[in-house]
């Protein structure tokens, strides 16, 4: 599986998933999520709504991930992870790792070749970036695929590219 940071608008990328780092409850958001439901149209959110009503507690158990419809997106579908929220004194690091394992699993399970990732729970969840981007490769070497061939991280600023240009060199 090759994987690559790349700096863009996740939105626009052309694979066959594009991962969102989701809130719990599914409903759309801000930073990733918002941009993901906004470009994708109200199917997105329709889909996500029937899963939310299925699950315990109508909420994605941290670290899970589910897949929808990709709506008006390039891609055929979006994978939603529910990321943790950083913490000074409880180290959440398997749950961000799990994220990123999980969403590739749901990806390989519906034959997809190529995945794009977001910098998950590095936004207003507070991870620091450099930390973000470790576990973010560590989650996606941890996968085990059969049809995923390219991962792609997706990242909105230079700092974050840099951060996840580090993370790769680092884990080679």
């Amino acid at each position: 599986m090759e994987l690559r940071a790349v700096r863009g608008d996740i939105t626009t990328v052309d694979v066959d998933v594009i991962v969102n780092a989701a809130n719990p409850g599914l409903l759309g958001g801000g930073g990733v999520d918002g941009a993901i439901h906004r470009a994708g149209g109200p199917e997105i959110l329709a889909e996500c709504r029937s899963i939310a009503a299925r699950l315990a507690d109508h909420r994605l158990p941290r670290g899970q991930a589910v897949a929808t419809t990709a709506g008006r997106l390039p891609a055929r579908w979006v994978v939603h992870t529910a990321g943790p929220i950083w913490s000074a004194s409880t180290d959440r690091s398997a749950v961000l790792r799990s994220c990123y394992t999980q969403s590739l699993r749901v990806a390989d399970e519906l034959g997809a070749r190529t995945v794009a990732f977001p910098a998950i729970s590095t936004g207003v969840y507070g991870w620091p970036l450099e930390d973000g981007a470790r576990q973010a490769v560590a989650g996606v070497r941890a996968a085990r695929v059969e049809h995923v061939r390219e991962v792609l991280f997706v990242l909105s600023s230079d700092r974050a590219l840099a951060a996840f240009t580090d993370a790769l060199r680092l884990n080679d």
